[in-house]
């Protein structure tokens, strides 16, 4: 088993979208083991004090659609800055991952298509019949994942992730944590792998 990495995200972020193909680029270099943690990211804000989209000033707003483009070209990605099905309710869709990850199957291929099925292909993961076609289509038992997914065993390790990624500082989606140092934005990658490269001890607030 390879060094582990936490990996805290939820489906809803464009940014986990963007930096998700990058990450595993970098974890499969290193040979990290990484412990997928998706997490119910509107509870995760109002907790530690973010705010959800519609709540930001307008200028943040603004902002963040430019810096969307900028990264969408950086990423050599060809997505929708507003998906038809955007915002939706992730936790069917977030379960599913963990449903994934609980039975012992491969998660990456199937996160690399459900990503791409919000922000390029515009469908809704919202939706159960959705899902479980699309964990299908990536080689897995769809329709007894989302079952699955839909527990109150899935909803409780949902939260549970909640709480680990208050614990160990996380405030948002994508965040990195290794050996309890936490990269948070999709624009940390390089850092993460130049602490990966460099062999360095953690970094932490109390320098």
């Amino acid at each position: 088993m390879g060094r582990p990495i936490d990996y805290y995200f939820s489906l809803q972020s464009p940014w986990a979208y963007m930096g998700n193909a990058p990450f595993q680029k970098v974890a499969a270099e290193h040979g990290l083991t990484v412990n997928y943690k998706p997490m119910p990211l509107l509870d995760l804000f109002s907790e530690t004090g973010g705010l959800p989209l519609g709540k930001r000033h307008p200028a943040r707003q603004r902002y963040r659609m430019v810096e969307m483009q900028r990264w969408r070209d950086k990423r050599g990605l060809k997505f929708h800055l507003k998906p038809a099905h955007w915002p939706f309710n992730a936790r069917l869709a977030d379960g599913l991952v963990i449903a994934t990850v609980e039975a012992g199957h491969s998660v990456a291929p199937l996160l690399a298509r459900l990503y791409a099925a919000i922000w390029e292909d515009q469908l809704d993961l919202a939706d159960a019949p959705t899902l479980a076609k699309l964990a299908s289509e990536a080689g897995l038992p769809g329709e007894a994942l989302i079952k699955k997914a839909a527990s109150d065993e899935i909803g409780a390790i949902y939260e549970r992730n909640r709480q680990d990624a208050i614990g160990v500082d996380v405030f948002g989606s994508p965040a990195y944590v290794l050996d309890g140092e936490v990269f948070w934005g999709q624009d940390r990658i390089d850092l993460l792998a130049d602490a990966l490269s460099s062999g360095r001890a953690p970094y932490g607030a109390d320098a």
